[in-house]
């Protein structure tokens, strides 16, 4: 009976060993550095809890999941970006529904040019163009030949056709690592601030780079004057205003062209969508975590998670809330919904008598009557 007991404490001893040693060794292909998150502010302020986002109405999508981006198109039409590849187009009603174009990739951001064109912004692909008769082409995938654009996020078209976009993380890549959430993941673990901001120049087919310095960059709009920036800094719970004729400039250095227009806010700020008079809505696609917040400083255990099921990360709860501000940064709006009934609350596209909610993983669009 003691040389069974020997065995068996022997045996529970060595998985015990390879399983520190696999939580503390095994290699990850993050490597996460220490940063200093803010003491999370809670739901208080413009941000105080309340229910006004609760019992969406629904448009069904058939088999197709998660709206993570939507826009009405020149004709008139909705367009909303799927998990699938699929771009769907629907009256405004969800009515007619047709898939108006496959990219072969995962469309995060799109937006319409002068011509009628659909500008995307593909995290698989990179950018590309589809026109009124369906036809796709690459406008970039590369900055340079050495440096490629490994996740395209957003886009916006200034009024003098400067296409911009935001390349989340020149780290990870959603082709190379399992999708957008599992890419995504990983860099914001690992803090490397890899996200960057690009300018791409129709009429010369150039890219430059405008900045970089973001952890995760991601959502994009345009101010009034159509040269400034307004960016979402998904890793670092912020929203950034850039000038967009910037060159090469690295946010985290100090300089009057970029500054912190919101900062420390309640969870990852997603999308950012021009709404009507002025306003620019901000989606959260989930709450802060204050575990993850107090890991900010300890990279080890950061990297000890990596290693863990995604299940298991600390990364909030369901919690629907999209607010809007204006372009001074105020909070103008403001809708949750506790329960996180519409999951993933990624953005808003506001008409003139609804406002639709994007989101990640949704079955269907949850809107809202004005």
């Amino acid at each position: 009976m003691r040389s069974v007991i020997r065995q068996t404490t022997g045996l529970v001893a060595l998985l015990l060993v390879i399983a520190i040693g696999y939580l503390c060794f095994w290699p990850t292909p993050a490597k996460p550095v220490s940063w200093q998150a803010p003491t999370p502010p809670g739901y208080v302020g413009a941000y105080a809890a309340n229910t006004r986002l609760a019992g969406l109405r629904m448009i069904e999508l058939g088999d197709d999941v998660g709206p993570e981006h939507m826009a009405m198109g020149p004709d008139g039409k909705l367009y909303a970006a799927m998990t699938s590849g699929n771009l769907l187009r629907m009256d405004p009603d969800g009515a007619n529904r047709e898939v108006f174009v496959n990219t072969g990739g995962r469309v995060l951001g799109f937006d319409f040019d002068g011509r009628g064109r659909m500008v995307v912004a593909d995290a698989m692909k990179g950018l590309l163009a589809i026109t009124p008769d369906r036809q796709v082409s690459m406008l970039a995938d590369r900055v340079s030949p050495h440096d490629p654009i490994r996740y395209a996020n957003a886009v916006i078209v200034a009024p003098d056709g400067t296409i911009y976009f935001t390349d989340a993380s020149t780290r990870f890549s959603p082709a190379a690592w399992g999708g957008t959430y599992e890419a995504s993941v990983l860099d914001i673990l690992e803090q490397a601030a890899s996200g960057r901001v690009l300018a791409f120049d129709p009429a010369t087919g150039r890219t430059r780079l405008v900045a970089h310095g973001l952890s995760f960059a991601n959502g994009l709009a345009l101010s009034s004057d159509g040269h400034t920036l307004f960016v979402a800094e998904t890793g670092r719970y912020r929203i950034w205003r850039i000038d967009g004729h910037a060159e090469g400039l690295d946010v985290q250095g100090g300089s009057p062209q970029a500054r912190v227009l919101l900062d420390n806010l309640p969870g990852y700020p997603d999308n950012l969508m021009r709404g009507r008079g002025g306003r620019i809505w901000v989606g959260l696609f989930k709450p802060r975590n204050p575990a993850a917040d107090g890991l900010s400083d300890r990279p080890f255990i950061r990297s000890i998670l990596l290693r863990l099921p995604r299940f298991m990360l600390p990364l909030g709860e369901s919690y629907g809330h999209v607010f809007a501000i204006d372009e001074d940064g105020r909070v103008i709006a403001d809708l949750q919904d506790p329960s996180g009934a519409y999951p993933e609350t990624t953005g808003v596209t506001e008409t003139a008598d609804r406002l639709y909610i994007h989101s990640l993983h949704a079955r269907g669009i949850g809107w809202m009557p004005q």
